[in-house]
C-alpha cells in the first residue's frame, strides 16, 4: 500500500487506539512530540473513540491526512472493545489511504510495567520473562510472557486464555520472576505469584501505547487495513446457568 502525506521518512506520525480493557487509551506521536489520553471505556468507547482521536490531532495541530498509520490494540481483551478499535482503525486508515499497525494488547501492559520498573536493565535483573496476566472474567486469565531484548519485546509465551487453576499450576511448577496486570488484584491468593516482582496497576497506559506503536512501526509491521483482525481467544463470552452452577461448585 502506498504511503501518503508522510511527516518524515524515518520519524512517523502515528495515531494509536486501544479499547481492549475498561479504559480507553489513545496516543498520537509525530517527529518531536507525542500526546496521550486515557478515559473510561467499556460501552462508551464506541461513541467516544473518534471524537477523542480528533481532539488529539487538533491539540497537536495535525490533520488526519498527515498520519503514516493507525495503530490499534488487536487483543486479547474485551470482545466488544476489540471490535471497536479494529473497526475504527480500519475506517480511518481506509479514509487516508494508509496502513494499520496491529498491537498486542498484553504487550501494552508489559510496556507500562517496563516504565514503572525503570527500564530494560531493571527487567533483565529479574532473570526471567515478564508475565502479563489480565482478568478475563469467568475465572479465566489472558496471559503471555515477554522479554526485552536489544530494545524490542520478544514473545516468550504467546498470548492465551487460561483457566485460573491451569495458570496457577503452571506458575507453581515454574514460578514467575515478574508479573503485571489486573489478574493480580482480581484473584489475589488464588493466583500464586510467589516472590515475583509485581505491577498490578497500570500507571501510564497512554504513554505506553505511544512507545509500543513506535516499536511496532520500526520493523515495518504495518499491514493493509483490509487484513486487520482482532485477536479473539475466547469463543464463548457467557456461561449458561448450569455451567455457572458447576463452576461455582468446583470452586467451593
Amino acid at each position: 500500500m502506498a504511503r501518503l502525506h508522510s511527516c518524515a521518512p524515518m520519524e512517523p506520525c502515528l495515531l494509536a487506539l486501544d479499547t481492549s480493557t475498561e479504559r480507553m487509551a489513545l496516543a498520537l506521536l509525530w517527529p518531536g512530540g507525542s500526546l496521550a489520553h486515557v478515559e473510561a471505556g467499556g460501552a462508551a468507547a464506541s461513541g467516544r473513540l473518534i471524537p477523542a482521536a480528533i481532539g488529539l490531532l487538533a491539540q497537536a495541530g495535525l490533520s488526519m491526512q498527515q498520519l503514516d498509520a493507525i495503530a490499534f490494540g488487536a487483543g486479547p481483551g474485551a470482545f466488544t472493545g476489540l471490535r471497536t478499535a479494529c473497526a475504527v482503525a480500519q475506517g480511518l486508515a481506509f479514509g487516508i489511504g494508509q496502513p494499520v499497525l496491529p498491537l498486542d494488547s498484553l504487550m501494552l501492559v508489559a510496556e507500562d510495567a517496563l516504565g514503572q520498573a525503570g527500564g530494560a536493565d531493571a527487567l533483565r535483573a529479574a532473570h526471567g520473562p515478564l508475565w502479563v496476566a489480565m482478568d478475563a472474567r469467568m475465572d479465566e486469565v489472558y496471559a503471555a510472557a515477554y522479554a526485552m531484548v536489544d530494545g524490542r519485546w520478544q514473545v516468550r509465551v504467546a498470548p492465551a486464555l487460561y483457566a485460573l487453576d491451569a495458570l496457577s499450576r503452571c506458575w507453581e511448577i515454574e514460578p514467575p520472576a515478574m508479573v503485571a496486570g489486573s489478574a493480580i488484584a482480581a484473584f489475589g491468593d488464588r493466583l500464586p505469584v510467589g516472590s515475583a516482582r509485581t505491577w498490578p496497576v497500570e500507571h501510564h497506559r497512554g504513554e505506553a501505547l505511544a512507545r509500543l506503536a513506535r516499536r511496532a512501526w520500526a520493523p515495518g509491521l504495518a499491514i493493509d487495513p483490509a487484513l486487520a483482525l482482532p485477536l479473539y481467544l475466547r469463543d464463548k463470552v457467557a456461561l449458561t446457568t448450569e455451567e455457572r452452577a458447576v463452576r461455582a461448585a468446583a470452586r467451593a
